[in-house]
């Protein structure tokens, strides 16, 4: 297996970073992004970078991370007990886009490396990431372009990939106390590495490179869309489930908290504006039905 370079993916991370943030505020038109460096203590930091009030994005968040420490937290030994006692280092992009239109969907991508170290052994790395597509008022166009940029990237590492991370997604963003999906999916992948470093970096690449590629065109199509508060007031509440998932099965949050990330930064996922409403249910034949009854759940998009 070939040697893994952190400083070669770190700087491709902080190129990303660059990028996409260009590229969402010229989507924006209006608002551009501001941006906090910060140091954590157990060792490392990142840069915090925040779009706020826009024409088309309401709130906008893209960070980088890079931290370091003496033991791997809970979050990630859950699942690999075999890292208990080694040091690890940890580097990432994450971005969550809320926008003002409810016919524009929210979005979240992220693309990471994780590599631990235990004197006497060889390092334990992988990669890990994706993007995912939540609608409040869903257009199957949009949907399905959606999830043609996923497969399309996925097609140079094998036939196989896509659907699987595509189910990988789906099963990820469940909420199972709502017995609904996140949103529409895409892609989620982690504890990549069987295919060598330079293999498994390079599908990294292509997840991040891809995302503004599958989500700029619906944010074109959509912008313009007219909405009243009727509207508004559906999506202030949808947002309340990703407020659900992030606090409470969200992987990358929990990482973040226990091991010491920035509290701001991390949060930084959460809607400004968010409403719950005690047993909502919409009304039969309404827009608003459409989105539980042909989109939370997991679909083949792309046979339809």
């Amino acid at each position: 297996m070939s040697i893994p370079d952190p400083a070669v993916v770190k700087a491709f991370l902080l190129d990303l970073q660059n990028r996409i943030c260009n590229g969402l505020a010229a989507l924006d038109g209006v608002a551009t992004f501001a941006e906090d460096s910060w140091k954590r203590e157990e060792g490392g930091g990142g840069q915090s970078r925040v779009l706020t009030g826009g024409a088309v994005f309401e709130q906008a968040g893209v960070n980088f991370s890079h931290v370091m420490g003496a033991s791997m937290p809970a979050s990630a030994t859950a699942h690999r007990p075999e890292l208990a006692g080694r040091s690890f280092e940890a580097m990432g992009v994450s971005l969550v886009i809320h926008p003002n239109n409810p016919h524009i969907p929210t979005t979240h991508a992220n693309v990471r490396f994780f590599i631990a170290s235990k004197e006497g052994a060889d390092p334990v790395w992988w990669f890990g990431g994706g993007f995912d597509l939540t609608p409040y008022y869903p257009y199957l166009e949009d949907v399905v372009d959606w999830h043609q940029s996923a497969k399309s990237l996925c097609e140079p590492f094998g036939e196989e990939v896509y659907p699987k991370y595509k189910q990988w997604c789906d099963e990820y963003f469940w909420l199972p106390h709502r017995n609904e999906t996140r949103g529409v999916g895409g892609l989620f992948f982690d504890d990549l590495n069987k295919q060598g470093f330079e293999q498994s970096f390079a599908f990294m690449q292509a997840v991040g490179n891809g995302f503004l590629t599958a989500y700029a065109p619906i944010v074109e199509r959509r912008k313009d869309t007219e909405y009243g508060e009727h509207e508004r007031q559906f999506q202030l509440y949808r947002r309340g489930r990703y407020v659900e998932f992030n606090l409470v099965y969200d992987r990358g949050t929990l990482f973040g908290l226990q091991t010491g990330g920035r509290t701001e930064s991390i949060l930084m996922s959460m809607p400004p504006l968010v409403r719950w409403e005690y047993a909502y249910t919409p009304e039969v034949g309404s827009p608003e039905s459409l989105l539980y009854s042909d989109f939370l759940k997991p679909r083949d998009w792309l046979s339809l």
